[in-house]
Parts: structure tokens; sequence; C-alpha cells
């Protein structure tokens, strides 16, 4: 590379920086953490088997997981306003990342549900808990040991799908390179460099979901033995 690309990629580092800390992140954070709550409420109905909820929880799960993530931002950003439901990028991105993240995570939660054996609710019932506290206490403690690696892989996953939300105007990373490659006509080292800044996100969710699962695993072992 000449002297000027590396001055350029030097020059555009902050400016393509900087919209993911303000834009990406806030919005992966934002969306995971919804669609988290989501995922738990759909994986008890789930695994409750609660009548009309469970058949509402599958249709939801089916219809998302089944349609692009591209084609349900367009839908609700492009298409609703045409029955008067006007939304700015930046929340119809949340609503659209929450909504189609809460699918999948809903679905990882129940089979973590299902994983923790059916001994662990009969027991908790004899010691007198109700079915909220062995729910709170033993079993999605449990559960969430075994979906945190899942559970961390769909929010790395997260944080590069919302590339997809410069489609619909939101000013994160890919936009800030878009305009930058418009100006300069260096695609390819902007390009890279764009890919560089997603790595490094990526990297940082990784140490901290290695973190999380050494911590989670001590926390939940020495609350099974309190309870024991």
């Amino acid at each position: 590379m000449s002297a000027n690309v590396w001055q350029l990629l030097v020059d555009s580092f902050p400016d393509i920086l900087l919209p993911g800390l303000i834009q990406t992140v806030p919005l992966t954070v934002i969306s995971f953490s919804i669609a988290f709550v989501i995922a738990v409420g759909v994986a008890l109905i789930r695994y409750a088997h609660v009548p009309v909820l469970e058949q509402l929880a599958r249709i939801y799960v089916w219809a998302v997981r089944g349609t692009p993530l591209l084609v349900q931002l367009y839908v609700v950003f492009y298409g609703l306003p045409s029955v008067g439901v006007r939304l700015a990028s930046f929340p119809a991105a949340v609503i659209v990342f929450s909504i189609n993240e809460g699918a999948y995570c809903a679905e990882i939660m129940r089979a973590a549900l299902e994983a923790v054996p059916v001994g662990q609710m009969e027991a908790g019932y004899c010691v007198g808990m109700s079915y909220w506290q062995i729910m709170r206490r033993i079993l999605l403690p449990q559960a969430l040991r075994t979906a945190f690696p899942s559970l961390g892989n769909s929010l790395i996953a997260m944080v590069k799908d919302t590339s997809l939300a410069s489609n619909i105007t939101v000013a994160e990373m890919v936009m800030a390179t878009k305009y930058i490659v418009g100006r300069t006509y260096q695609a390819l080292p902007l390009y890279i460099e764009l890919a560089v800044i997603y790595l490094m996100f990526s990297t940082v969710l990784e140490f901290l979901q290695r973190l999380g699962e050494k911590r989670l695993n001590a926390s939940v072992g020495r609350e099974v033995k309190r309870i024991a």
C-alpha cells in the first residue's frame, strides 16, 4: 500500500469507529437485552405448554425465523408508513433486531430448559417451593448456564447483523465507511478496515463470553449446593 492509503486508513479509523461506539454498540446492547426478555418469556410459555399462548409462540418463532432480517427491516421502516406508522431509523432497528433475535434465543432457552433433568422440578416441589420459585432459583439458572455459549454466539452474530441497519439509514459503521469510500474511491482498504473493526468488537465479546461462562458456572454451582 502507498503512504497515502496508509494515511487514509489512519485518518478514517476514528470516523468509522465512532459510529460503532455511538450507534452499533447501543443498538446491539438495547436490542439483545429486549430480545433476551422476549426469549425467556417465549421459552417459559412453550416449556409450560400454556394453552393458546404456546401456539402463538410457535407462530412467532416460525414467522420470524422463516423471513430474512433485511426484509423485516424494510417492512417496519419502509412498509409501516403506508398504514400511518412512522418510526425513526434507530427505534425501527431496535424493534426489528429485538423481535428477530428474540425468536432465535427463545429456541436456545427452550432447549436449555428441556435439558434440565425433570427430577430438579420434582425436588423443588418436595422442599415446598412454588412453580415460579423453582423456575427462578433452580431451572432458569441451570438453563442459562447451558444456553450461555449459544447466547454469546448470538450476541456476536447480532453485532455483525447490525451492518444491515445501514439499509434503513441508521448511521452506523457501514454507512460511515460508504461515505468515505464515495469520497476517496478506496473501497478495498476501507472495507478491510471496517472488517477489522468488526473483528475487534467480536474479539472483545468472545473474551467477555469466556469470562461470563466461568463466573456463571461458579455461581450456579454455589446456588445448587446451597439449596441442596
